[in-house]
């Protein structure tokens, strides 16, 4: 079964735009997740949505968004409120500007997603806005909406489609200093810097994901297998 698309619109260029199709490029699905059941009767608990103070039940009509300016103390929203300023979405990711790859902090860099045509109508559009990405060697920033919230896209061939990642605003970004100024200044020995840059020479390979072994998850899996045998 193909995988469902998490957006679709339109890629532009200036003047050149194509329907395009987005689709989550990392995925945890396949990771283990438990539910949490009564070990009495072995029923799934159910949980019920009560008032911190009365404990009384509330009713979903009745629960909006609050945030809190104090103890105990919120300032209320209105559902009507947060649609007023919710971003509509236009459905296209409009290219903004181009910037220099290694320009882009590490720290910025969010979710990666996949980009792909969707259709045939608009292919060749798709493969020059591709490749005229490519030819300059640069990532390409524009602007997408997810959920009323505007985020910052880079984009960048990857084979035949696109690589786009949503970026950070700075104020999601904790600044280094706060952690690392007060690491001191350390008078390095030569012979340990040379043992240690030794160490890194004999251990130096390549990058191969497929070497990674989540050896939690696998011991999940096994513990699942001799359980379900009984």
């Amino acid at each position: 079964m193909a995988p469902r698309a998490y957006w679709k619109g339109y890629l532009k260029l200036s003047l050149v735009s194509c329907p395009v199709a987005l689709f989550p490029a990392s995925s945890e699905r396949e990771k283990i997740s438990f539910n949490q059941i009564n070990k009495k009767t072995g029923n799934r608990i159910k949980y019920r949505k009560v008032d911190a103070e009365t404990g009384e039940d509330v009713d979903s009509a009745d629960i909006i968004k609050g945030y809190e300016v104090g103890k105990g103390q919120y300032i209320e929203i209105e559902p009507e409120e947060l649609e007023a300023i919710a971003i509509e979405s236009k459905r296209t990711i409009e290219i903004d500007e181009f910037v220099p790859k290694k320009e882009i902090d590490e720290l910025y860099l969010n979710s990666p997603y996949y980009l792909v045509p969707d259709g045939e109508v608009g292919q060749q559009a798709f493969a020059v806005i591709r490749e005229a990405i490519r030819k300059e060697g640069m990532v390409a920033l524009g602007r997408v909406v997810f959920t009323s919230r505007e985020h910052v896209i880079a984009l960048e061939p990857r084979g035949k489609g696109l690589l786009g990642m949503t970026l950070r605003y700075p104020y999601e970004v904790r600044k280094e200093d706060e952690y690392f100024d007060d690491i001191s200044d350390e008078k390095i020995p030569k012979d340990m810097l040379e043992l240690a840059s030794h160490i890194v020479e004999t251990k130096s390979g390549h990058f191969e994901p497929e070497k990674f072994e989540d050896q939690y998850e696998d011991a999940l899996r096994e513990l699942l297998k001799k359980k379900q045998a009984g």
